[in-house]
């Protein structure tokens, strides 16, 4: 396995955030942030829980610590966690026969949040929460209004610290060692599942928690963006669309790199057409990447490679949005697409990845990661773009 330790995050990076969180609850009239497992309670505490049918929940109300409720078979794992370890959340452990529900209600009113005497602002529950337990907080909150509690972190979360962007970049840089080890291995007899399976050993060797997800589509099938690698087995004169992440550290990495397989046959080299819309392709990410600036919006930068594409004949055929944000999640705001007027703003980390695909016959894209910078795009990937033409 590589090593490529980074510094914790320092536990008072957890509190300033949240005590930011405490700032935009004021600003959007929230009374509490209900925050079960998943990236909000990771990005306010560090503590990567395990999703259960039992209640975890970061409960910050107006005033006071905020509480960790968890079940107490997990409690002396929460305790390790820096905004608990530090002091800036309280552990409140809950027993199988407890109403774990009640509790998380009766720790609000403790914090001036709930009870006769409360403000009447918002619930503001994590998104991914599961049902059963919005259901059940329903019930222990009676006439209270719930939303979500993306209004109050959205923009937390979207602007990346220091510590972050450096997760993000030693995750791109793994994944940049993987596309090339793949594309120096064997792939003709190979089936795309076999590969596919190298792709996540290999992530996880360079460093990654998990390889998440490993697209390899070869010949017709790079023509669907999201191909679930199949048994196909790769053929000398297939294109490969490579589209790879995990995640490093909790941070993702998200890349697509073409490749062509010739099997050693020059006549098994790609076609004039694949090529013109490669470089198309190649064109509109190079395009869409320069666009990248404070105050460009995010639309504006989907338009960007857009332009290049429709412009070589091809606009129908680029079926999705330039590029999602990412950071704790694969797939998280800000969201480069049209409609979306958002002025990207320094620390903003998303992917650009314009593609083509044509049906039946053959795909394109390609993908990095980048920061929006003071004075432009910061690219993560260092992985050529160009089309890697290999023998295979």
């Amino acid at each position: 396995m590589t090593n490529h330790a980074l510094a914790p995050i320092p536990a008072a990076r957890y509190g300033e955030r949240i005590d930011r969180a405490r700032e935009a609850m004021t600003r959007h009239d929230a009374a509490a942030l209900l925050l079960g497992v998943g990236a909000d309670l990771v990005y306010l505490t560090g503590y990567a829980a395990i999703p259960l049918e039992r209640l975890t929940m970061l409960v910050i109300g107006r005033r006071g610590v905020p509480s960790l409720v968890v079940p107490r078979l997990e409690a002396m794992a929460a305790a390790r966690w820096p905004a608990a370890a530090s002091g800036r959340v309280t552990i409140v452990p809950w027993d199988e026969t407890d109403d774990a529900h009640a509790l998380v209600a009766g720790r609000l009113e403790a914090a001036g949040s709930a009870g006769a005497g409360a403000a009447r602002g918002s619930m503001l529950v994590s998104g991914d929460l599961w049902a059963m337990h919005v259901l059940a907080l329903r019930a222990a909150l009676p006439g209270r209004r719930f939303g979500l509690a993306t209004t109050v972190l959205r923009e937390l979360r979207m602007t990346k610290g220091p510590e972050e962007v450096d997760r993000l970049r030693l995750a791109a840089l793994a994944a940049d060692r993987v596309v090339a080890s793949i594309a120096a291995g064997r792939l003709v007899g190979r089936t795309e599942a076999e590969v596919a399976r190298e792709v996540r050993d290999r992530l996880v060797a360079e460093g990654h928690e998990v390889g998440k997800f490993s697209i390899v589509a070869s010949g017709p099938n790079s023509a669907s963006p999201h191909h679930d690698a199949s048994d196909r087995v790769i053929q000398p004169g297939d294109p490969i669309v490579l589209d790879i992440g995990g995640t490093l550290d909790g941070y993702g990495s998200d890349i697509t790199r073409m490749l062509w397989v010739t099997g050693g046959d020059p006549a098994k080299g790609p076609t004039p057409e694949f090529l013109r819309i490669f470089g198309l392709v190649r064109d509109a990410h190079a395009a869409a990447t320069a666009a990248v600036r404070p105050g460009v919006s995010c639309e504006a930068v989907d338009a960007a490679a857009r332009r290049v594409i429709s412009a070589g004949g091809h606009g129908p055929e680029f079926l999705h949005r330039v590029g999602h944000g990412i950071g704790l999640e694969g797939h998280e705001d800000p969201y480069l697409v049209a409609g979306n007027a958002e002025p990207l703003r320094e620390g903003y980390a998303f992917s650009i990845e314009p593609g083509v695909y044509v049906a039946g016959r053959h795909g394109v894209r390609i993908e990095d990661i980048v920061v929006c910078g003071a004075d432009g795009p910061i690219v993560l990937n260092e992985a050529p773009r160009d089309l890697l033409v290999v023998a295979g």
